[in-house]
């Protein structure tokens, strides 16, 4: 199927950002029209077919700017790019060399790289949000542990209520143990 010159210029855009509404409005949409089409337009079988070519083509190559970036997205998932950082401490700072990227940086990666290929299904962005919450409560549950988690204070509450109506000597039963 040929495409038109706009639907040709929207999967260049498409392909260099990953970003369906900035493609359509640098394509030569209107902004209103990109805001409510740009997703559909995905789902066009033609343009899909178009996108899938051009990511072919940036493996051979063919586009270098958007290849390097594909290549460096990966690194970063794959947990192979590293980042020197500064920590600040009581004493100063200290420089921390070839620190990997963290879950988080990980997964955006992830989905920056998944933007580039419409095809990905709502699975997969369900499973991502899903590693997402998990990380989170990771992060969480280690806070937790180090004594830095976040403190509810409703649940505070509710809990020194509780105990409050409990009788005495099973306050004190619960205090031994």
């Amino acid at each position: 199927m040929t495409l038109k010159a706009k639907q040709q210029k929207f999967v260049d855009e498409y392909v260099q950002s990953g970003n369906a509404y900035q493609a359509a409005v640098s394509a030569g949409y209107s902004t209103s029209y990109a805001k409510s089409q740009s997703s559909k337009m995905l789902e066009n079988v033609g343009i899909q077919s178009a996108i899938q070519e051009r990511m072919g083509e940036l493996e051979s190559e063919k586009i270098a700017k958007a290849d390097e970036v594909l290549q460096y997205l990966t690194t970063v998932l794959r947990g192979d790019a590293v980042e020197t950082i500064t920590v600040g401490t009581g004493k100063g700072a200290v420089t921390i060399d070839d620190n990997p990227p963290t879950i988080k940086d990980r997964m955006a990666a992830g989905r920056e790289l998944l933007k580039r290929y419409p095809g990905a299904s709502r699975l997969v962005d369900a499973q991502t949000r899903r590693a997402i919450a998990e990380a989170d409560m990771a992060e969480m549950q280690r806070d937790d542990l180090r004594g830095e988690g976040y403190r509810n204070p409703l649940l505070e509450a509710l809990a020194k209520s509780a105990a409050a109506l409990m009788p005495k000597e099973v306050r004190a039963d619960e205090d031994d143990h």
